[in-house]
């Protein structure tokens, strides 16, 4: 098989061999770390199975395993010829009350946004809803196509009531949502959000340069000030191969 391309070999892995952690978890879980990190560089090649289980002194199907995670993440991919290739270090977001925009400035990924729609109008039933807002009540609606490192990564509709906040389109395309709210004195502090999954439409797909039916997270989010003043609804797709939501669990 052919060899992997210089600065791809994975540096050494501290295994511990009495932890319940399976090994190719471990494995595979330093792999991500050292891609996010920059280490192992995007568009890089992974040894090959054999040689990088050699090397870490743990079985072939063990690095099978671990491969297979990270491909499954979106992390690494199998190219015919070309063996195994490092695509991206997936956007991990803790999930707690911040702001995409916010978490990857945050990590230096280079967050750039084009608003796609800003106009102002009723609230759709189900915002004024959500936002408790009467019938008459007016929001800044508004559209944008967030990037990560030069790359689409999240369609984000929100709504914004028009006495919390004016909006314009140079404000949208500087700086994140939250921190225009938390400029203006609504900082949130509170939020009910709800994540889910489906596939990308024909549109949605072009926005975001991927394919049509490709996996998509979604996530809803209405969020109130220390007052207890709903500040913004948000509706928002990331495409799934790029993006992940991170919990820590505890008992």
């Amino acid at each position: 098989m052919e060899r992997s391309a210089p600065g791809s070999l994975v540096p050494e892995v501290g295994l511990d061999r009495t932890s319940p952690v399976p090994l190719y978890f471990q494995v595979a879980s330093r792999v991500q770390q050292l891609i996010e990190s920059g280490e192992m560089p995007v568009g890089g090649r992974l040894e090959n199975e054999l040689e990088l289980a050699e090397r870490l002194g743990v079985s072939r199907p063990t690095i099978r395993r671990a491969v297979q995670y990270l491909v499954e993440r979106g992390v690494l991919v199998r190219k015919r010829g070309a063996g195994t290739q490092i695509v991206h270090p997936k956007v991990r977001r803790p999930v707690e009350l911040t702001s995409l925009y916010d978490d990857l400035a945050k990590t230096g990924q280079k967050p750039r946004t084009e608003v796609q729609t800003l106009r102002v109008g009723p609230a759709p039933d189900h915002v004024a809803e959500a936002l408790g807002l009467d019938g008459n009540a007016h929001v800044t609606w508004i559209e944008r196509l967030r990037f990560a490192d030069g790359e689409p990564l999240a369609i984000m509709h929100n709504a914004v009531p028009v006495d919390v906040l004016p909006l314009g389109r140079a404000d949208l395309e500087g700086h994140g949502l939250y921190e225009l709210l938390r400029a203006a004195g609504y900082a949130p502090r509170m939020a009910s959000q709800v994540v889910g999954a489906r596939v990308a439409t024909t549109a949605e797909a072009r926005m975001l340069g991927d394919v049509r039916g490709a996996p998509l997270l979604t996530m809803t989010r209405t969020a109130w000030d220390a007052s207890g003043q709903a500040v913004e609804y948000g509706s928002h797709i990331y495409r799934a191969t790029r993006y992940a939501f991170e919990l820590t669990l505890s008992t």
